[in-house]
């Protein structure tokens, strides 16, 4: 299971190798957040963010705005497969489907691992105060991986709902942008109403920018519950993901 896994993230590094544009086109807009969101905010001072200036603040919920994005769509490419007959071809070889379903959502995990990369180096460049401390920087690849699987599982569970590549995107356009304003990404915790409170607490992308904030610029947090919920929430999706991607194929 873990060759097969292996193989399918192989698999999207040589589609990165062959396609490096989608990496420049990803990027325009997490830079636009951080370069005119971030910097106008930290000027005029809008979200206190206690000692820690905004725009640091900031560029570890873009890093995890980006990965959700990549992530979110990942069930059009199963209905691509599904429809150019791939998917059928898969189903049909020892493969479990969850070694199936794994190896996509980690593939989903290493684009977003790059799309981070970029998002790092332009956030390092306006003067963000990170650290480079290569442990903490493998925690942080791990975190994105982590985040992106769960996300990109939910897509491929959503693509064997609706079955269709229209109604996917319109269900992924509805609930990428409450997904990350309902979490700390821009603002923190104590600020929002009640309502969004709660729905920011069974929201697996603040766990993930937590986990973030302390990795990359030394915030407090709890790591043992960023890294439980975002390990469940992965498992979950993909549990979840393996039950449903045989609808897509009857």
């Amino acid at each position: 299971m873990l060759s097969r896994i292996y193989t399918f993230c192989l698999v999207e590094v040589q589609k990165l190798r062959h396609d490096r544009s989608e990496l420049v086109t990803r990027a325009i807009q997490p830079i636009l957040w951080l370069v005119i969101f971030g910097q106008t905010f930290s000027h005029i001072r809008a979200i206190p963010t206690g000692d820690v200036p905004y725009l640091d603040f900031l560029a570890p919920g873009i890093i995890a705005q980006s990965a959700l994005f990549v992530a979110i769509f990942y069930g059009i490419q199963i209905i691509w497969e599904r429809d150019a007959g791939v998917l059928t071809k898969l189903m049909v070889t020892p493969t479990p489907r969850a070694a199936l379903v794994t190896g996509k959502a980690f593939a989903a995990g290493i684009r977003a691992v790059a799309q981070a990369m970029v998002v790092v180096i332009v956030a390092a460049l306006l003067g963000v105060s990170m650290t480079w401390n290569p442990l903490k920087l493998l925690g942080v690849v791990l975190v994105v991986v982590l985040g992106s699987a769960f996300f990109a599982c939910l897509s491929v569970a959503i693509a064997g709902i609706v079955l269709k590549r229209d109604r996917l995107m319109g269900i992924g356009q509805a609930i990428t942008m409450p997904l990350f304003f309902a979490s700390n990404a821009l603002y923190p915790v104590e600020l929002m109403p009640t309502w969004v409170q709660w729905l920011s607490r069974i929201n697996p992308l603040s766990y993930e920018v937590s986990a973030l904030r302390g990795l990359l610029i030394g915030m407090p947090t709890n790591y043992v519950v960023d890294f439980g919920v975002l390990i469940g929430a992965a498992l979950l999706g993909i549990v979840t993901a393996s039950a449903l991607l045989g609808r897509l194929t009857r």
